[in-house]
């Protein structure tokens, strides 16, 4: 199993949104929705979670090396971003 780590940018990330500390290694881990986008170079993991009284689709950036995962940010995800950056090519499914 690969080392998971948290970004001092993830970690302040946290901290403003209101996200708890454990939900970024729960989506990288339980998503089944993984993508590499083209236009950042990294890969996004997204998974819909209950956020603040609803139900949210949640987006981790992260990188993967042979030896471990770096969980770069979170972010909700607007309706309309998933399926736009899918449609225009620009995430590309994996996994």
């Amino acid at each position: 199993m690969k080392e998971i780590n948290y970004s001092q940018h993830l970690i302040l990330r946290l901290k403003l949104r209101e996200i708890p500390y454990y939900l970024p290694r729960e989506i990288y881990q339980t998503s089944k929705e993984h993508y590499f986008d083209k236009e950042t170079l990294k890969r996004v993991a997204t998974k819909e979670v209950k956020f603040k009284g609803k139900l949210r689709e949640i987006a981790v950036i992260y990188e993967e090396t042979n030896e471990q995962i770096n969980l770069i940010t979170i972010h909700p995800l607007k309706t309309y971003q998933k399926i736009s950056r899918i449609k225009s090519g620009r995430w590309q499914k994996v996994l």
